[in-house]
């Protein structure tokens, strides 16, 4: 809004495999007639060996690859954790005719499976099928074609996970269509662990003198202080102790943290400062900042954090107040607390909408259209809409956000564990619950690295950290192990190249995400972030994949394209804070210029959402197709620029800020507000804020809609709820729907 704007396992070996090993491995030797023979007609090329493998998982950090299952070395193998579903994928480098596949199984075999060809790695078609297989090995007489071939197993013949000496795929290369970039890399060097953090992580110590840290940050402040989309990056990190006459100001792309295990490790005695004179008191642009892990201790009892999106404010524990809105209580739209607590207030005042989630506060000042508390210990009552208070007292389910920090005077990442039905924060105790992950386990990807160095770490086994700064993709940057930790640091940026989708995270459990921003590219990609492939159906209730403080932008820096933002397939997974903006101000903007679809698309079941902000898109902004549904607080704005509406919805209707599939028989969604400023037409009506199917199982409370003075939105929901008009900035309520 701008306007009132390791070392692996021993290997397991079949005994009736022992004694074929040497005379197949001679027969490579020998030459690759033989085995490309096998299963294959005299016409048929072997297609895969050598070409780039993924798999969704591994037994082993750094064992068991799925390079290995198509290295034409009979002696290696793949093999997957101890789960279903698993699926190995190689990417033939073009689309190509598929006549027979060969799989060659360790004892660990697949009894049900499927052959599936892709084109795209996101959309598959199966080609065989069988819940009743053996093992063994296998040569199949398949029809298809596609780029991607993949198994895909379902149920395994043993407790272990699925394994394959060799996974070979047959057939005529280019036989099925055009090439496409590629989204895998080939098997490359060994990427080291750990590492250095880089330049633009400046790091504190108390050692040092006030004077001598403030200097710092007031020069990376007058760098970033208006520099809106710039393409400086920085983290400024203070060592645990004690640090007092500071003033830290918070300009764009900068992440304020505390490098103790605990917030209260590290003691700032004056103030973490986000105030908005460089826009003579408006707060509506102050993005892309963030402060976490410390204790403040403010000069004058509050401290300001006067922010709109994307400037999440985590793990603080303030001895006093916070005043959320600018100096001289101008305009600020929206923002996010979680894991704080605070002894004073948390002054709303001019914010026109706030989520707070699972957090402790002396008390809560004043409320504009919707405020919205989640599991916070004193939180004001449930009163929406006068005054607007949505309160939940506790937090169904969530995973705190991975953190940086140092333990023994060496860097790690802290994992907080899952919780259910949660409130407060989850230090308040003593240690957070969780796991710490040695800085030695990561790769420290830098500014300049290929998708393909990424990927070879990823492969490897190891979690990713990026420094800040700006990476460029021409693959997809494919997260394929459960468990894999993805941590961006100021706001590390991944533009994709060549209509590639930025990152694909397989169907597995527990991967996290946090901390990036994701920029479209100048040639349209379907999607920047995917979070499983299509179809995906195994259930990760126990160890969900977490999205947090994952940001996606379409245009603004430039002009950029993405039909979809953040594509949701995983079922369980939780959305821990985003913001997807089509963005209305800056580069490249305009109705043909920025084009995109949708911010949110979720296709997942039981999938929970928390502090979303999806602004600008072109059609259905969020599109939610997964049924078990949950929302917990939307801030919207409806594009600014549709010309007419013929030209935005043939119907002449527009487009909700959320529609929820008609299929969807159970969903439910707290403290949604949807906004209209049509400014480049304000004769322009949507027909509805929010679309829902109407069923006892689909269910909305405390929803609004309002005019910015510009243009109409005609029902909150449906047909229900009166009209937001130009003439009046209203907010027109629905307190629950049906």
């Amino acid at each position: 809004m701008t306007i009132p704007a390791n070392s692996a396992p021993p290997r397991r070996r079949s005994p009736w495999r022992l004694g074929a090993i040497g005379g197949l491995v001679a027969a490579v030797v020998a030459g690759y007639a033989v085995t490309t023979s096998l299963g294959a007609s005299a016409a048929d090329t072997l297609l895969s060996q050598g070409k780039p493998a993924t798999a969704s998982s591994t037994e082993a950090a750094g064992a068991y690859l799925a390079s290995e299952a198509v290295d034409g070395n009979a002696g290696t193998r793949w093999s997957s954790a101890f789960s279903d579903p698993q699926w190995l994928q190689v990417d033939l480098g073009q689309t190509s005719t598929i006549t027979s596949v060969e799989l060659d199984w360790e004892t660990a075999a697949g009894k049900a499976f499927q052959i599936q060809t892709s084109n795209d790695a996101t959309n598959w078609t199966s080609i065989y099928s069988t819940t009743t297989s053996t093992g063994g090995t296998q040569n199949l007489n398949v029809s298809g074609s596609g780029r991607y071939v993949r198994m895909y197993g379902t149920a395994r013949t043993s407790g272990y996970g699925y394994s394959l000496w060799e996974f070979k795929v047959f057939g005529t290369a280019g036989g099925g269509g055009t090439t496409t970039p590629p989204t895998t890399q080939p098997t490359g060097p060994t990427q080291p662990g750990g590492g250095s953090l880089g330049s633009n992580v400046i790091v504190f110590d108390p050692s040092m003198s006030a004077a001598s840290i403030q200097s710092q940050a007031d020069t990376i402040f007058h760098q970033q202080e208006s520099n809106q989309f710039g393409t400086q990056r920085y983290v400024l990190a203070f060592k645990p102790g004690s640090y007092s006459g500071l003033n830290i100001q918070v300009g764009f792309y900068t992440s304020v943290l505390g490098l103790g295990q605990n917030p209260d490790d590290v003691q700032i005695h004056g103030d973490i400062t986000v105030d908005a004179g460089w826009m003579q008191g408006n707060a509506t642009q102050n993005f892309w900042r963030s402060v976490e892990n410390l204790s403040l201790y403010p000069v004058s009892g509050d401290d300001r954090w006067a922010v709109s999106q994307a400037a999440p404010f985590r793990r603080i524990d303030v001895h006093g107040g916070v005043n959320l809105a600018p100096n001289g209580y101008g305009w600020a739209s929206g923002g996010y607390i979680a894991d704080s607590r605070m002894t004073g207030a948390e002054g709303q005042y001019s914010q026109q909408q706030w989520f707070t989630r699972n957090s402790q506060i002396g008390s809560n000042t004043n409320a504009v259209w919707n405020q919205e508390f989640v599991g916070v210990q004193g939180a004001p009552a449930q009163s929406f809409p006068n005054p607007p208070y949505t309160t939940i007292g506790s937090t169904p389910v969530i995973r705190e956000k991975p953190y940086l920090y140092q333990t023994g005077g060496n860097y790690a990442v802290f994992v907080p564990n899952l919780q259910t039905n949660a409130s407060g924060v989850t230090w308040a105790n003593g240690n957070t619950p969780g796991t710490s992950i040695p800085l030695s386990q990561f790769y420290v990807a830098k500014p300049g690295d290929s998708a393909a160095t990424i990927n070879q770490a990823l492969a490897q086994g190891l979690n990713l950290i990026f420094q800040p700064g700006i990476y460029h993709v021409n693959q997809t940057i494919n997260v394929t192990r459960a468990n894999t930790v993805v941590l961006g640091l100021g706001y590390a940026t991944i533009i994709p190249d060549n209509g590639v989708t930025g990152m694909q995270v397989s169907d597995v459990d527990g991967v996290k995400i946090a901390g990036i921003l994701f920029d479209a590219g100048t040639t349209n990609s379907a999607n920047l972030l995917v979070v499983g492939p299509n179809g995906s159906s195994a259930s990760h209730a126990g160890n969900p994949t977490t999205i947090q403080d994952v940001f996606f932008r379409i245009g603004g820096a430039g002009a950029g394209k993405a039909t979809n933002s953040l594509l949701v397939n995983s079922s369980n997974a939780i959305i821990d804070h985003i913001w997807a903006w089509r963005a209305d101000h800056g580069s490249g903007v305009g109705w043909t210029t920025n084009t995109a679809d949708t911010g949110l698309t979720v296709n997942g079941q039981n999938v929970t959402a928390y502090g979303l902000f999806v602004e600008h898109y072109q059609k259905n902004e969020i599109q939610w197709n997964g049924n078990g549904g949950r929302m917990y607080f939307l801030q919207n704005e409806q594009p600014y620029d549709p010309p007419n509406n013929a030209t935005w919805n043939p119907n002449g209707t527009g487009y909700p800020a959320l529609k929820v599939a008609d299929s969807v028989t159970s969903f439910e969604g707290w403290g949604l507000g949807s906004y209209c400023f049509f400014q480049t037409n304000p004769a322009v009506h949507s027909a509805n804020g929010f679309q829902v199917p109407v069923n006892g199982g689909v269910k909305l409370h405390d929803i609004f809609t309002i005019s910015l003075a510009s243009g109409t939105i005609d029902h909150v929901v449906n047909s229900t709820g009166t009209a937001a008009q130009a003439s009046s900035v209203t907010p027109q309520n629905v307190t629950n729907f049906p």
